[in-house]
């Protein structure tokens, strides 16, 4: 067991008994962790209320190579999370992206490049940022460095070039783009504008700013929100829970 520093992201706290609480944290250094944070229940222990859901925090912990909690011995409040007013869509959009994290990362990988998409996403919600597309660039670009965004240029079965035309057929369980000799049969197809799957391939780029220039029109914004919700709910094998709050983010 030995004694470790990390920038961390609070993803959700349990409560574990009258005083302490079982953390879940992203971060940047050792990626997901659960850990204990014995007094992290009161207002003044130790770890001075910085295990508030998606704070940002400096962390010192015992990290155990068992499949036992890691012990939490201090947590140093960096930003705390939290957007203007009353903006309900922003502060629903956080939580969204603390259950990505959660659900689609494996305990004790680190993606530093993620930890840092995530903490920019956050800092922008808080700033008041809009929250669509905010929140469709961290899923797209969450999931390239994943490794599991859908082809959407190639087809998913065979790998050719799929013309940028039109309307495409989009595979929900091949994942990704089908030309039309791949297309038939198949089940779990929908059918996308090849502008909303080039929105797409630009804002799933993980480098650079060019994504915040681009256009997108409600309708557009609206078969991208559609599609992608339909992707991660056959990716994750069920529906998000901040799912039902996502509509009003494609208008």
């Amino acid at each position: 067991m030995s004694s470790e520093k990390a920038a961390a992201i609070v993803l959700r706290a349990v409560d574990f008994s009258e005083t302490s609480l079982v953390i879940t944290l992203f971060t940047r250094e050792f990626g997901k962790i659960g850990a204990l944070a014995k007094g992290g229940r009161r207002l003044k222990g130790p770890f001075e209320s910085a295990l508030d859901l998606l704070a940002l925090c400096r962390i010192v912990f015992l990290h155990k190579t068992s499949d036992t909690l890691d012990l939490l011995t201090e947590a140093k409040l960096l930003r705390r999370f939290r957007p203007p007013g009353k903006n309900l869509l922003n502060l629903y959009a956080g939580y969204y992206v603390a259950e990505l994290l959660d659900d689609l990362t494996e305990a004790n990988d680190p993606h530093p490049r993620l930890f840092d998409l995530a903490d920019e996403t956050l800092a922008a919600l808080a700033a008041g940022e809009p929250a669509a597309r905010r929140t469709i660039r961290f899923e797209l670009g969450m999931l390239q460095l994943l490794g599991l965004l859908p082809s959407l240029d190639d087809c998913a079965e065979c790998g050719n070039r799929v013309p940028a035309v039109g309307r495409i057929a989009f595979g929900l369980i091949d994942g990704g783009v089908l030309c039309p000799a791949c297309r038939a049969g198949k089940t779990g197809v929908v059918s996308v504008h090849a502008g909303v799957l080039r929105t797409m391939s630009q804002l799933a780029d993980a480098e650079g700013n060019a994504w915040q220039r681009l256009e997108i029109d409600p309708r557009s914004l609206g078969e991208l929100r559609g599609v992608l919700n339909r992707y991660l709910i056959h990716l994750l094998g069920k529906k998000p829970k901040m799912h039902e709050y996502l509509g009003a983010m494609s208008s």
